[in-house]
């Protein structure tokens, strides 16, 4: 985005889709059809996405696709807000009592990039998906407490069940991040 203002206005549309997407589900149980006037780079563009819910600064669900699964980013964060809220399995399902205390987050991502020297990873601007045979494990960036890159690899080798020994394929990649409540901040 080069214009300050329309990544603004970008970001407002992204966490506004992502916020009604749970809201609808929240109300009717179904995906919330693509409101009219949706930005019109949420409708042309493709794209791996992950939406994030924190309440206070904890996590509350984080469910996402590293690769675009579906027609538009709108439909990618309209599915994967709905994921994130009601399918983790490390959370209970949204209350909608919780809402009001829900801020969500959600990372537009570039595409993979395979990477064979650790010297090419920063832990704080890229994110991580490491594979091993059919095991993957992703880690979004700049995520508090992993400032390291031996600490990425580890995390994200966990996440995927892989040993220390596996042999391990490593691919990189940048986020747009959106957060509620950004505009407001700068």
């Amino acid at each position: 985005m080069e214009d300050l203002e329309e990544r603004k206005v970008l970001g407002k549309a992204i966490v506004t889709l992502a916020r009604k997407a749970i809201e609808y589900y929240l109300a009717v149980g179904r995906y919330l059809p693509i409101p009219d006037g949706c930005h019109p780079f949420l409708l042309r563009e493709r794209r791996g996405v992950f939406v994030s819910l924190k309440k206070g600064k904890s996590l509350r669900g984080c469910i996402g696709t590293f690769l675009p699964q579906r027609a538009n980013v709108a439909q990618e964060i309209i599915s994967n807000a709905v994921s994130a809220a009601f399918q983790d399995p490390r959370f209970p399902p949204v209350d909608p009592s919780e809402m009001k205390e829900i801020t969500i987050s959600v990372d537009l991502l570039s595409p993979l990039e395979k990477v064979s020297d650790w010297n090419l990873l920063d832990p704080k601007r890229y994110g991580i998906l490491v594979e091993s045979g059919w095991k993957r494990g992703l880690l979004l960036p700049d995520l508090e407490g992993i400032d390291t890159v031996a600490d990425q690899l580890r995390i994200a080798r966990g996440k995927a069940g892989i040993l220390p020994h596996e042999p391990l394929t490593i691919y990189r990649f940048e986020v747009e991040r959106f957060r509620e409540g950004e505009d407001e901040e700068n």
